[in-house]
């Protein structure tokens, strides 16, 4: 049985031997974790990390970060949130990609971001690695109807967090809680 060749007359290896990764542009990958809980009273909150250095030092974002080549992009998200949290045993169902353009100022990046509901008081978090601190914080909204955060250092508006962090809050709720 022959090879099948394809429109250049090629087979599989060489074409594959003729692939050039360099032209073709790379994003940087990421993932980030959303933790919700819901207390007694049907309040929702999620667990947001204050970023310790640029870009958006000391805005309120979700635990997130690079990918390394040895991992899956799931393992990524767990391990960001245990750098970040300390947080340990999630198990995260995958919210969504997130890929518009300039959503990160450093460049092309794509986020793969997981989420899961947990037990607030079973979750031990302390600030790691490049958060400046953590916490949790009960998701609301204004009069307008626009997202929220209040915790320990006060309420947040949608405008105030990192990144897309609000849209793909918003996405995790929806997804995650109904």
């Amino acid at each position: 049985m022959s090879e099948i060749l394809d429109s250049r007359g090629r087979t599989e290896a060489e074409a594959i031997a003729q692939f050039r990764a360099a032209n073709y542009p790379k994003p940087s990958l990421t993932a980030d974790m959303v933790a919700l809980a819901r207390d007694a009273d049907g309040e929702i909150s999620v667990l947001m990390i204050r970023r310790g250095g640029h870009p958006y030092l000391g805005c309120l974002a979700l635990p997130g970060g690079f990918a390394e080549q040895q991992e899956t992009i799931e393992q990524t998200a767990q391990r960001e949130m245990e750098e970040e949290t300390g947080v340990t045993g999630l198990t995260p169902k995958l919210i969504g990609v997130y890929s518009r353009p300039g959503r990160d100022p450093r460049g092309w990046v794509v986020s793969a971001v997981y989420g899961t509901v947990v037990d607030a008081s079973r979750i031990h978090a302390e600030a790691a690695d490049d958060a400046a601190s953590v916490g949790w914080y009960r998701i609301g909204r204004d009069g307008d109807g626009a997202l929220t955060l209040t915790g320990p250092e006060g309420t947040v508006s949608a405008s105030g967090l990192a990144f897309d962090h609000a849209e793909i809050l918003e996405d995790a709720v929806r997804a995650l809680i109904g």
